[in-house]
């Protein structure tokens, strides 16, 4: 089982990553620990987390979720399931 999470950052950039223990990840990252990309970004705030059985699904959806913009992750975090649509449909 994995997890995989957007961050919101203070910078309100976001940050995608995958963990096992997302509690613990999310203290690293909070800690100075996680990522160097949050390390300069704290505090960080998790928005948003999916949980898959398969460490591969997982793995997946952490690629495709990196790739998206920012605008479409907005849209993901708010629940605007119409605007994600559009979005996708403009920027495949």
């Amino acid at each position: 089982m994995c997890f995989v999470y957007i961050l919101r950052c203070a910078d309100d950039s976001f940050y995608v990553g995958i963990a096992q223990n997302l509690d613990a990840r999310l203290k690293a990252h909070n800690d100075g620990r996680g990522a160097a990309y949050t390390f300069k970004r704290r505090p960080v705030h998790l928005v948003h987390s999916e949980r898959f059985d398969s460490d591969s699904n997982g793995i997946k959806r952490e690629r495709q979720l990196k790739h998206w913009s920012h605008a479409k992750k907005e849209a993901l975090i708010s629940g605007d399931f119409q605007k994600l649509k559009r979005l996708s449909k403009s920027n495949p």
